[in-house]
C-alpha cells in the first residue's frame, strides 16, 4: 500500500488521536463490513460496552470482528468506559476468537484504547488473566489473525487483541508500553513532562515498522483520519482484504509458526 510521508511529532499525533472528532469502530464498521451482527457477553460475568464483538462480512468472506470502542462524548465514553476494557470484555474477545476458528472465520481486531481498566472491581475480576490468557490463546489459533491500531495502543490492553499474524497501524496511530504521562511520571516523577516522554518514546506507525513490531502502515488524508472517514475507510478496507487473501492461502501450521516467530525476533537486547 502507497505510504505518504508524515511529518507531525509524536505529540502532534497524539493530540491528533485524542481528537473528539476523530473516527471510531462505530464510524469504520458500517463502512468496511456488511450484514454485521454483534454478540455480547463473556458467559461468566457480563457484557463489556469497551469491546465490541461480532461477525460481518468483508467483500463477501464471513469474518469475526472484535473492536475497541471510543465515544465522541461523555455519554458514549461512559458507555464503553472510556475504552479502557474490563476482563469481561477480553473474555469475550477470546469467547468469539474460538468461536471464529471453530468456523474458519479470519479474525480481524481494530485497537483503540489508552490501556485496560485498572480499577479495583477489574482486578478482582482477573484482569491480568484475561490479557494473559488472550495472548496464549491468540498465538495459537488456528485462524488467520489481523489487526489494525486505529488511533491508541496502550500497554497490554491493547497487546490482547493484537497477537496476530499482520499488523497495521493508521498513519497518525501510536503504539506504546505505557502512557506518555504514565512514563514521565515513573522516569522522571513528574507527569508535566508528559510531551518530552512522547517525543522520546519511540511510539509512531514508523518506529514500530522499523521495530517489526508492525508490517504496514495506512494512509490518512492530510489532515488526519478525521478528514475524510470514507477514504480512510476504503484504505483499511483495502489492507484488510488484501492481507486476508494472502494468510487464507498459508496452511494453519505454516500460519501458526509465523505468527510465533514474528514475535519472538521483536525487540533488541545486548549480554554483558
Amino acid at each position: 500500500m502507497e505510504q505518504q510521508q508524515q511529518h507531525r511529532t509524536a505529540w502532534e499525533r497524539q493530540l491528533l488521536i485524542r481528537d473528539k472528532n476523530r473516527p471510531t469502530v462505530r464510524d469504520y464498521i458500517p463502512r468496511i463490513f456488511t450484514d454485521f451482527y454483534e454478540m455480547h457477553g463473556d458467559r461468566n460475568f457480563g457484557d463489556d460496552g469497551a469491546i465490541i464483538g461480532g461477525i460481518g462480512r468483508l467483500n463477501g468472506l464471513p469474518v469475526t470482528i472484535l473492536a475497541q470502542v471510543k465515544g465522541r462524548n461523555l455519554r458514549e465514553n461512559k458507555a464503553s468506559n472510556f475504552a479502557m476494557p474490563h476482563p469481561e470484555g477480553y473474555r469475550k474477545a477470546l469467547r468469539l476468537a474460538h468461536q471464529a476458528e471453530k468456523f474458519h472465520r479470519p479474525i480481524i481486531c481494530l485497537i483503540d484504547t489508552p490501556g485496560a481498566f485498572c480499577g479495583v472491581e477489574a482486578a478482582e475480576r482477573g484482569q491480568g488473566e484475561a490479557i494473559a490468557r488472550n495472548i496464549a490463546e491468540f498465538m495459537m489459533l488456528k485462524t488467520p489473525v489481523i489487526s489494525v491500531v486505529l488511533g491508541e495502543a496502550g500497554s497490554g490492553g491493547a497487546l490482547a487483541l493484537g497477537v496476530c499474524d499482520a499488523l497495521a497501524m493508521l498513519e497518525n496511530a501510536l503504539y506504546s508500553v505505557i502512557s506518555p504521562r504514565g512514563a514521565a511520571s515513573i522516569l522522571w516523577k513528574d507527569a508535566s513532562r508528559e510531551q518530552e516522554a512522547c517525543e522520546v518514546m519511540q511510539i509512531t506507525a514508523e518506529d514500530m515498522v522499523r521495530f517489526g513490531v508492525a508490517e504496514a502502515i495506512i494512509p490518512e488524508p492530510e489532515a488526519g483520519a478525521q478528514g475524510d472517514i470514507d477514504k480512510i475507510s476504503a484504505n483499511i478496507k483495502e489492507y484488510l482484504a488484501e492481507t486476508i487473501t494472502e494468510k487464507l492461502q498459508k496452511d494453519i501450521d505454516v500460519l501458526q509458526k509465523e505468527r510465533y516467530t514474528k514475535f519472538r525476533k521483536i525487540g533488541v537486547f545486548e549480554e554483558n
